[in-house]
């Protein structure tokens, strides 16, 4: 039996983001997708880049990470399926503040910024409800942040 391809908008629908999302939503955001595979070691992107996508991730995992000058740059954090990667896009001045490299073989839904921005321009009610969904994942990966400082400072209290 051969496995049926599952559209862009239904791995949307399937996607923890976009749950209770409408149809019509999904419809118009799904129409600025596409499915890409990174390679383990591929960079998504690098901080100072313009900022035209985020990503769904369905499989793999990224590790965002900063350039410190004269070290080895910094893991800050590593997502993976279930979770979105990017809300710069949504925020001017539309660059990426840190790096993403995939740690192994990834796969995505790209959402094309332009495209969505755009969208949301058209339709404040989709363009509040995305904004809303990415200051919960602001709010949560700060959080995160503030507890991953906390452990590094007091494992070397002189800093």
């Amino acid at each position: 039996m051969v496995a049926q391809r599952q559209s862009i908008r239904d791995l949307l629908a399937a996607h923890p983001f976009f749950a209770d999302l409408g149809d019509r939503d999904l419809d118009l955001i799904a129409g600025c997708g596409q499915n890409r595979v990174f390679r383990p070691g591929q960079v998504l992107f690098r901080e100072g880049d313009p900022a035209d996508w985020f990503h769904v991730i369905r499989r793999g995992r990224i590790a965002l990470g900063i350039s410190i000058p004269g070290r080895e740059d910094l893991i800050i954090d590593t997502l993976g399926p279930g979770e979105v990667l990017g809300w710069s896009w949504l925020f001017p001045p539309h660059v990426w503040t840190m790096d993403a490299t995939a740690l192994d073989t990834v796969h995505v839904i790209a959402l094309d910024g332009v495209c969505l921005r755009g969208k949301c321009d058209d339709d404040p009610a989709l363009g509040y409800s995305l904004a809303r969904r990415f200051a919960g994942i602001l709010s949560d990966r700060l959080a995160s942040t503030r507890l991953r400082l906390l452990d590094i400072y007091q494992a070397d209290p002189h800093g």
